[in-house]
């Protein structure tokens, strides 16, 4: 009876390790089935990631030497960086492309995911690519360039960079103005140093009973005499402006140099209070008479 139970006991034993063996060769039929295209994706993936290494690499070496050749060629700095922004984008998404080619996913599908999305980001980002549209019209039609110093929606300081979406604008108290290209190029734009001449327009108060032929020689002397002063091939002008309440305006004209404009500002007028004073011209100031009657 043993003799049957051990006998058993052995085939089954021996069923049961074919079974085994059986299941073993079928998983290394299935791994060597799908080995290839495990070795082929592994090749690929290691392809993609050195492709994405050295384009990275290429990428920011053709930006660089881009605008080194841009900064020769004298190009606008706005019109530089634009390039540059733009050009990098570009040759990531050819990147991209390249390295989903080489994975052998079908392009076909990404490029046309790209412009699904494209249109979809489009519509939620109109704000967005309005700022872009004024960024290229900016650049392209240039009202102003990065150093200038200009007024506009609102603002006003000198333009220290000009991005893809917005104008950066530094004020005269050092502080950074960031404006959409899309509003700044609907807005007027005054662009007050694209001229390297500028003229300064004076308004000069006197009392009624000034002599306006001395006053206009002593304005004539201090204009004449500033170093700032731009005299060949300029006119200085004084002129009557208007007749105020208590008052006589008196309107003095010189062409200066743009750099100089605000300086000249300051010191003339200075020079002419002090000039005043020596000649005895009075500048008015508002005064209020009050009669007080006593019944």
């Amino acid at each position: 009876m043993n003799r049957m139970l051990l006998e058993s006991s052995i085939v089954d034993s021996s069923e049961a390790l074919e079974q085994a063996k059986e299941k073993v060769q079928v998983s290394v039929d299935w791994f060597n089935s799908i080995l290839p295209d495990i070795l082929k994706v592994g090749k690929s993936l290691l392809i993609a990631l050195v492709v994405f290494f050295i384009g990275k690499k290429v990428i920011n070496w053709l930006l660089r030497l881009v605008e080194k050749s841009l900064e020769r060629s004298n190009v606008d700095t706005g019109i530089t960086k634009f390039l540059i922004s733009f050009s990098k984008v570009v040759a990531t998404i050819v990147l991209l492309v390249t390295i989903i080619a080489i994975l052998g996913l079908p392009t076909t599908s990404f490029v046309a995911l790209i412009g699904s999305a494209g249109v979809t980001i489009g519509l939620a980002l109109q704000g967005s690519l309005s700022n872009f549209a004024g960024g290229v019209l900016i650049l392209v039609l240039k009202p102003f360039r990065v150093g200038d110093y200009i007024i506009a929606a609102g603002n006003e300081g000198t333009v220290s960079g000009i991005d893809i979406f917005y104008t950066k604008l530094l004020t005269i108290d050092n502080k950074v103005v960031v404006i959409p290209n899309g509003s700044l190029a609907n807005s007027n734009i005054v662009n007050v140093t694209a001229e390297p001449v500028r003229r300064l327009d004076l308004i000069i108060p006197i009392e009624y009973s000034e002599n306006i032929k001395r006053v206009k020689d002593v304005l004539f002397q201090e204009a004449m005499n500033h170093q700032l002063v731009l005299k060949e091939d300029y006119q200085i002008d004084i002129y009557v402006s208007s007749f105020e309440a208590s008052s006589i305006s008196l309107g003095l004209r010189m062409w200066v140099n743009t750099d100089n404009y605000w300086k000249l500002k300051c010191e003339i007028l200075e020079n002419i209070r002090e000039r005043f004073a020596e000649e005895n011209i009075f500048i008015p100031f508002n005064q209020l008479d009050v009669i007080v009657k006593r019944e």
